[in-house]
């Protein structure tokens, strides 16, 4: 009844009768187009499912994202932060950087295993530089620039173009392809401020990034393999679900129609002959070539883009970028830009949500935390530790002068994996009393008891 001014474009239901499983989740204020000259309206906002079940669901997914949520766990567990003075920048602390070092640990070793070699290239380069690859036109507006000695120069928004000047910075053959060149490049991209979100979402980043240079004929079996370690980062290693998804050609592209129609039929072969599923997303590629994704579901349903794999004719052509082949004449090459884990940052930021901060052993910042059961037994904490640390466990020490139970307590919601106590009873027999997070008390143990206990955790390293 009264006045009534819909300000919804729809889509609507016929009426309310048909959202009888309802939940109003929060209020908000708002002004009338932005202008706080104007009147306060309110905003409500609820959710509705066609059953309560439905709704349960929901509402249940939605309080673990909640507890889940990186920004909160990434502060107490001393992660990283993120400060007004660097809006978008995120600041890791030693806790982090254990968990990306250590992620950066596993990419070499895996990429090295497959035949990648790793280069590195400035963040800084000539605008000359993006206006060739076409940055300039289609990527300006996310990009940051400075000047050098009066010349325009911009921050690297991707690794490509550099890569294709360490490419080009010698004659290569035929015999020397597939190239597989990975980098984890530091790069910037500009966002809305509104749009920033933790790790999720955020302005400078590391991307693990690789860029393949191989023949036409190479393509498929490129492809294959990377789908492969994909599959292995992905599903072995980090145990998510995940499907994939096929972008073509954008209104926005450049290059060759036909060489677009090349390349999308390449990565659809590639997809199929591998009998591989996926989802066709047409005009979402990027400018240069069209792309296939990969999206992670995590362990309450969430899905997040990660892995991607493009295949780009055009860079090559711009950057008149050759390889001398079997006749002994000059050939264009073939460029397949692929990331797996994308941003080192934003996978971070969902392994965190992932497991809620409770990391695998390999991954965990602290994999043991030695409690001494009062002060007596510090010294022998430290040489426990030391111990540890020689056999590569990353260990420390609660020598607060607290309850044995309030250290426990502290370890658990640190989410350590193993704490290690030590009393009379182990300091006299150099043993240590062993529990762990989620299955509590395992015994006492020699320290090589326990060493032979962390070898039997999962460690991809």
């Amino acid at each position: 009844e009264g006045d009534f001014t819909d300000f919804c474009r729809g889509p609507h239901v016929p009426h309310t009768g048909c959202c009888k499983f309802f939940k109003l989740l929060s209020l908000a204020g708002a002004y009338w187009h932005g202008d706080e000259n104007n009147e306060m309206l309110t905003r409500v906002y609820g959710t509705a499912f066609g059953s309560e079940d439905e709704l349960k669901a929901y509402l249940k997914r939605l309080e673990e994202a909640k507890a889940r949520d990186h920004r909160k766990l990434g502060k107490e567990l001393d992660l990283f932060s993120i400060h007004p003075e660097g809006p978008g920048f995120p600041f890791f602390h030693p806790k982090g950087m254990v968990i990306l070092n250590t992620l950066q640990a596993f990419w070499r070793k895996e990429h090295t295993k497959r035949g990648y070699v790793e280069i590195k290239t400035p963040m800084i380069l000539d605008r000359a530089l993006w206006l060739r690859s076409g940055h300039w036109d289609h990527y300006k507006e996310n990009m940051y620039f400075t000047e050098i000695d009066g010349e325009p120069f911009a921050i690297k928004p991707m690794n490509c173009p550099g890569g294709i000047l360490v490419y080009k910075s010698d004659i290569h053959s035929y015999r020397e392809l597939p190239m597989r060149v990975g980098e984890l490049g530091f790069v910037h991209r500009h966002e809305r401020s509104g749009a920033l979100h933790g790790l999720m979402r955020v302005r400078a980043f590391t991307q693990d990034d690789a860029h393949i240079f191989c023949t036409p004929e190479q393509i498929k079996d490129e492809i294959k393999a990377i789908m492969d370690i994909d599959r292995y980062f992905y599903q072995d290693v980090f145990g998510f679900k995940y499907h994939v998804e096929l972008s073509t050609r954008p209104e926005d592209s450049m290059g060759d129609p036909e060489l677009w129609d090349l390349a999308e039929r390449c990565l659809k072969e590639a997809l199929e002959e591998t009998g591989t599923e996926y989802k066709l997303n047409p005009g979402d590629g990027a400018f240069y070539g069209p792309k296939i994704d990969f999206h992670l579901e995590d362990c309450i349903g969430r899905t997040w883009q990660c892995g991607t794999i493009q295949l780009d004719f055009q860079m090559p052509e711009k950057f008149d970028m050759t390889y001398i082949g079997k006749d002994g004449a000059e050939h264009r090459p073939v460029m397949l830009h692929r990331t797996v884990l994308g941003s080192l940052e934003r996978f971070m930021g969902i392994l965190i949500e992932n497991y809620a901060g409770a990391f695998p052993f390999w991954l965990a910042p602290v994999q043991a935390r030695i409690l001494p059961v009062a002060q007596d037994y510090v010294e022998c904490a430290d040489k426990a530790a030391a111990k540890l640390r020689e056999a590569g466990i990353r260990v420390e020490i609660d020598a607060r002068d607290e309850k044995l139970g309030k250290k426990i307590r502290d370890a658990q919601l640190q989410k350590v994996p193993y704490m290690l106590v030590i009393g009379a009873k182990e300091a006299e027999n150099g043993t240590l009393a062993v529990r762990e997070r989620s299955k509590g008390d395992m015994g006492t143990m020699t320290f090589e008891e326990f060493l032979a206990q962390t070898k039997t955790e999962f460690n991809p390293l």
